[in-house]
């Protein structure tokens, strides 16, 4: 269907600009790595999200909880982008955290619309299964994020 997955670009940021305004204001290697999995992974779900809402609306015209997967499933890759600009860790971790919360929201509208029989268990596995993807990934940012904050017992 439209709103299956969606490959998007390289995965590489013009001109690799994987900044965070902390020290140096570069990301190390492993964390960069890390970033545009997560940037390319929410850019593709964030795509799948606008078809499959055209989906509800034109085929199933449903308009109330489309807009809320609408508004939330791409609000993910929104506040995910913004940890780029993030002015420390613990700023970096709070941008992660917004991000995983709507991913949690977007998980919620998914439930509803499968327990009101609007999508079918196809439909919500293959969106769902990206999202767990999404939210693994950035629950382990955060944790990364938060450990590094931690200081050094001697």
């Amino acid at each position: 269907s439209r709103f299956d997955k969606v490959k998007t670009g390289t995965g590489k940021r013009k001109g690799e600009n994987g900044k965070r305004k902390n020290g140096t204001g570069q990301l190390k290697t492993g964390e960069r790595m890390k970033d545009n999995i997560l940037d390319r992974k929410c850019k593709a779900f964030a795509v799948r999200i606008v078809h499959f809402y055209k989906f509800l609306v034109n085929t199933q015209k449903e308009t109330v909880l489309s807009k809320q997967i609408l508004r939330s499933g791409t609000s993910i890759g929104a506040n995910t982008r913004e940890r780029l600009n993030a002015q420390s860790n613990a700023d970096f971790a709070n941008k992660l955290s917004i991000a995983l919360k709507e991913a949690d929201e977007t998980q919620y509208w998914l439930e509803i619309l499968l327990e009101s029989n609007i999508i079918d268990d196809n439909m919500f596995s293959s969106l769902n299964d990206d999202l767990k993807e999404i939210i693994a990934i950035i629950t382990s940012s955060i944790k990364t994020v938060k450990r590094k904050e931690q200081p050094i017992k001697e």
